[in-house]
């Protein structure tokens, strides 16, 4: 039995793949979906800021309202749920999580008030706010696809999607940047087998 096989973490990461034909019907409990929410929501961000949202597409009229945002593809509307998940460009708003830390005696006021400078100052570059929305809500997005998995539930990420209409028909306010839909349900067919390169092709050992 190998190392993949006897490890529960790296036999769902290596199930986990691209799933666009979904059973039709599924309804996931909300049991399952807090479950897949929760895991998401305990993604690693920077300066603990977690700069992300999830908006949650379940019903038949909103599946309807994302389709043609979707280009189509029937995948959102067969699956039990899409799960857009947004970036937060204004995360340095988030700075209370700091407040409640020195409250609970877990951080002192002096380091809080120097990691809340350091946030604003970085804070200042559009850029970096942009980079730390997508680049964190990254991480989200790996834990609700590998939690699905884990459960049972097979996904895909979507990047083919029209951002400014989803930003219009779901009312997402200017805070917030759409990164990745993914849909999440039961597989009504294998996903298509694609190749991995080697570590060989991947891996560099202390410098180029």
């Amino acid at each position: 039995m190998s190392v993949t096989e006897q490890n529960e973490t790296l036999r769902v990461i290596s199930e986990r793949h691209a799933v666009k034909k979904y059973e039709k019907g599924v309804v996931m409990p909300e049991a399952d979906l807090n479950a897949i929410l929760t895991a998401a929501s305990e993604a690693p961000s920077s300066w603990n800021l977690q700069h992300w949202r999830f908006l949650v597409i379940e019903s038949e009229a909103d599946k309807a309202k994302l389709l043609p945002i979707a280009y189509g593809q029937n995948q959102v509307v067969d699956s039990c749920v899409t799960i857009a998940v947004l970036g937060d460009l204004e995360a340095n708003r988030n700075t209370f999580i700091y407040d409640q830390a020195v409250e609970a005696g877990t951080l002192p006021a002096g380091v809080r008030d120097a990691l809340v400078g350091q946030i604003n100052a970085a804070y200042q570059s559009p850029q970096i706010a942009r980079d730390e929305a997508i680049r964190n809500a990254s991480f989200a997005s790996q834990n609700i696809m590998l939690a699905a998995r884990s459960l049972g539930y097979d996904t895909c990420p979507m990047g083919g999607y029209n951002p400014q209409q989803l930003i219009e028909t779901f009312n997402i306010p200017e805070r917030f940047i759409p990164t990745l839909l993914i849909t999440v349900g039961k597989a009504a067919e294998p996903a298509r087998p694609s190749g991995r390169f080697p570590l060989s092709e991947l891996v560099v050992k202390g410098s180029f």
